[in-house]
């Protein structure tokens, strides 16, 4: 089996490429990314998971970069929504437009399967029920719009045996040699080792279901070799690991030994709440469940965090929030206003 990651190089990525290694030896993993955020590596790059790699921006692709291949796997995305406040116009193009023509691409080259890594974030604000596949989209940003958007141009493509999966993931978070600091449970147990406390922006009451980045790896592998329906969109987590962001806060801080927390109960509403039905998924992935373990994962977590040298940077000013990386490239002139390559330095 041969599989193209397009967007390899970030947080999903290797973990992905190390999950297909170890439960299909005779895989081929191929990767093709932008390499915005070399150098930002918290580990070294596991290089041996993956067959080849190449740098290319995923708006130029063509059906030659998929040739030979079986399953093509979308991670390729400006990756959330204060990226996508300052980047508009690139997140609709890269997160929606230049998907929906890798799938059409991807299509002609002969591939089979195209997954999508989409979003829970896409339900916008929540209510007391929990959001199915079939309710009423409520995107709130442009990083959800983008991914709502892709959804529905990826209807009209798939069918006639190119099977397409939407997997409307959880919140991500656990380690990954590709470490983020601006995903809520990674800042926060970032924040508490760096500062011996845990500041929750928001005034707490927003619930988020979240995922770890394994767990993902679990469910693009069940879509990459999945049979049935041409189209499947599914929300992918769990209700065990969906939480009131104080809450998590405060789960977080008792793993890490009594780690305090402090809590903005000023703070204004925060609209992004919402609770998750993720019962089609168990239905439909019932050997692909995620089943890491909380406390396992804020340890290994915290394990990494503690390895790297930050130098003089706070958590959220350092190499590991995406944004900062972005702007940085912006800034020297590597990157302009459409995130693209200035130079081929």
């Amino acid at each position: 089996m041969k599989i193209m990651l397009i967007g390899h190089r970030g947080y999903i990525g290797p973990v992905v490429a190390g999950h297909f290694a170890r439960v299909l030896p005779s895989v081929e993993v191929h990767g093709i990314d932008a390499n915005w955020f070399a150098g930002s590596e918290a580990v070294a790059f596991p290089d041996a998971a993956f067959t080849s790699q190449r740098s290319a921006d995923v708006r130029d692709l063509s059906a030659a970069d998929f040739a030979g291949m079986d399953a093509v796997v979308a991670l390729a995305a400006v990756s959330n929504d204060p990226i996508g406040k300052e980047f508009e116009t690139a997140t609709a193009d890269i997160n929606s437009a230049a998907v929906l023509s890798a799938a059409r691409v991807a299509r002609e080259a002969g591939v089979r399967r195209f997954v999508f890594a989409s979003s829970c974030s896409m339900y916008g604000a929540g209510s007391d029920s929990l959001r199915k596949e079939t309710d009423t989209l409520n995107p709130l940003t442009a990083y959800a719009r983008s991914k709502v958007a892709t959804e529905v141009g990826l209807r009209d493509i798939a069918g006639d045996g190119f099977m397409v999966t939407s997997l409307r993931f959880a919140t991500a978070c656990g380690a990954s040699p590709m470490l983020r600091l601006d995903l809520v449970l990674n800042d926060f147990v970032a924040t508490a080792l760096r500062t011996g406390r845990i500041e929750v922006l928001s005034d707490g009451s927003p619930w988020r279901p979240l995922i770890h980045v394994e767990d993902m790896a679990r469910a693009i592998e069940w879509a990459a070799r999945r049979d049935g329906d041409d189209l499947v969109e599914v929300n992918v987590g769990s209700a065990d690991w969906t939480w009131q962001i104080g809450q998590l806060a405060k789960d977080v801080g008792a793993v890490l030994g009594g780690i305090a927390v402090d809590i903005n109960t000023n703070a204004a509403p925060d609209n992004r709440s919402y609770r998750v039905d993720f019962s089609r998924f168990a239905a439909l992935a019932p050997d692909h469940q995620p089943r890491k373990d909380f406390t396992e994962a804020v340890n290994e977590l915290a394990d990494q965090v503690r390895r790297i040298d930050f130098g003089e940077a706070a958590v959220r000013d350092s190499r590991f929030i995406r944004l900062n990386v972005l702007r940085g490239h912006v800034r020297d002139g590597r990157l302009d206003g459409d995130l693209r390559w200035t130079t081929t330095d």
